[in-house]
């Protein structure tokens, strides 16, 4: 059974353990280093990306985290997690991961007032079209040339993006009972490395 790690900092780090759950994965939190050890993924949950990057950096996460993220390892990051995983990132101020060839802006629908739900077209996880939640959300403004957008808005922006085993998204799928974000991460950690 393959094990995947979810950054337990802040954020819905509960839900998307509830999710993996469901898909009959075995899952855990993770807030310190050693706890990275032995898994086969890790998910990146939203929240604040500058709260949950600093903790990373108090936690002494972060260098590992990068390492682990360029030499391949299965990473699926939401809302926050998508800023914390770009090599550029527009509004904020704090080190991140700079692992995904993606330029990101923070916060791009505005404050919370502004979040909203819709439906995405995601041809990776096929028919219906994925109910999304945007809460203070981030999108893509630039693709690198080994980057796969996987969904965008009818007004063309980027949400949602692969490039090799890691996978970002600018919404959150955890607050829906919809599984098949969760099933298509783990289809790319089970696939061979």
């Amino acid at each position: 059974m393959k094990k995947i790690g979810v950054l337990a900092l802040q954020g819905a780090f509960v839900e998307h353990i509830a999710l993996l759950h469901h898909l009959k994965v075995e899952a855990v939190p993770v807030r310190l280093p050693q706890e990275l050890r032995g898994l086969d993924g890790l998910i990146i949950p939203g929240r604040e990306s500058t709260t949950i990057g600093n903790l990373m950096k108090e936690y002494d996460l972060i260098a590992l985290m990068r390492e682990l993220a360029l030499d391949g390892f299965p990473i699926m990051s939401t809302c926050a997690g998508m800023v914390l995983l770009a090599k550029n990132v527009s509004g904020i101020n704090s080190e991140t991961l700079g692992a995904m060839d993606i330029g990101v802006k923070r916060n791009a629908f505005g404050r919370q007032v502004d979040s909203f739900e819709t439906d995405l077209d995601i041809p990776a996880i096929g028919e219906p079209h994925f109910h999304a939640v945007f809460i203070r959300a981030p999108h893509i403004e630039r693709s690198g040339d080994g980057v796969e957008v996987l969904a965008r808005l009818p007004n063309g922006v980027g949400v949602a993006a692969r490039q090799g085993k890691m996978v970002v998204l600018a919404f959150h799928p955890e607050l829906t009972s919809d599984l098949r974000l969760h099933a298509y991460f783990m289809s790319i950690v089970r696939s061979e490395r």
